[in-house]
């Protein structure tokens, strides 16, 4: 592998999200910038920043949030570190999820809730328009239509660019869009669980992006990675990370971390390039 200080997220290519963002195909998933089971600070707020710093200084142009982050911490700890933000910069948060304590993640599809937490989520990072403002979870006790329905207003009224959608079906993918237009869609994705295979697949057929949350999983298992991370001299979490570009062009991978050398760990996986039988043994489990 190149040396760390040579390796730029822009290194993985581009990516559109709407059409009209480009981004480099390598983000960042800033949940864990804050405390333990994403409540409250983080231990080192300085760092939490000085990692944010650091991601837009290794070309990462794409930062996933969410309110319930702490919550809102890992909002304020975006504004705190990168306000003003670089005009290639794309924020990207979520609402539809409260945070109270250490237990589930209980879902609020109100949409007096979704209205509230998205100017909320405005204030916070010193927006005047979400470039991406993706629904967290649909709520079972709310019907979905009205949920997005609160975005396409919230959109309407220019507090929104784009609509993205979490932790969906297809069907619900299909109800979403027949409402508005749906850019991206965040699922739990990773080598061991691929139920989204199929909305994977969607997204590249669409031109829709696909974030993949929880993305390194389980990896002591896999015989593939082990013999990768040899052979390119890297950690088996980079090989994974490598495994999700070579995957689909519609996959933005959104690493997340809280300090500066694990992300600059994160970022140097752009610069393994999978062949397509490495990929498929990652992808199978079998041995090279």
């Amino acid at each position: 592998m190149p040396a760390r200080n040579t390796v730029h997220a822009s290194m993985a290519g581009t990516i559109d999200v709407g059409g009209d963002l480009t981004v480099n195909r390598l983000g960042y998933g800033a949940m864990r910038i804050t405390g333990p089971y994403i409540l409250g600070e983080p231990a080192d707020r300085e760092e939490a920043k000085a990692t944010l710093r650091r991601a837009v200084e290794l070309g990462v142009t794409f930062i996933d949030t969410a309110d319930s982050y702490g919550p809102h911490v890992s909002e304020e700890l975006i504004r705190e570190a990168l306000h003003p933000y670089p005009e290639d910069l794309v924020i990207a948060t979520k609402g539809g999820l409260v945070r109270r304590g250490r237990g589930p993640w209980p879902a609020d599809g109100r949409p007096e809730h979704l209205v509230a937490a998205c100017e909320g989520s405005l204030r916070r990072l010193g927006l005047e328009q979400i470039p991406l403002y993706q629904h967290h979870r649909p709520d079972p006790q709310v019907p979905y239509e009205d949920s997005i329905g609160a975005l396409v207003q919230l959109k309407e009224q220019g507090k929104i660019r784009h609509i993205g959608v979490s932790n969906v079906t297809e069907e619900q993918l299909r109800t979403a869009q027949a409402l508005t237009p749906v850019v991206s869609v965040q699922n739990r994705y990773n080598v061991d669980d691929r139920r989204s295979e199929s909305l994977v697949d969607l997204c590249e057929q669409e031109s829709m992006v696909f974030l993949p949350w929880a993305p390194i999983q389980d990896l002591d298992g896999n015989p593939a990675i082990t013999t990768l991370a040899e052979r390119y001299d890297a950690t088996p979490r980079q090989i994974v990370l490598a495994w999700l570009l070579a995957r689909s062009p519609a996959i933005l991978p959104i690493p997340g971390t809280g300090t500066v050398s694990h992300l600059d760990d994160n970022v140097a996986a752009v610069a393994i390039k999978l062949t397509p039988a490495e990929a498929a043994a990652v992808r199978d489990g079998t041995p090279l």
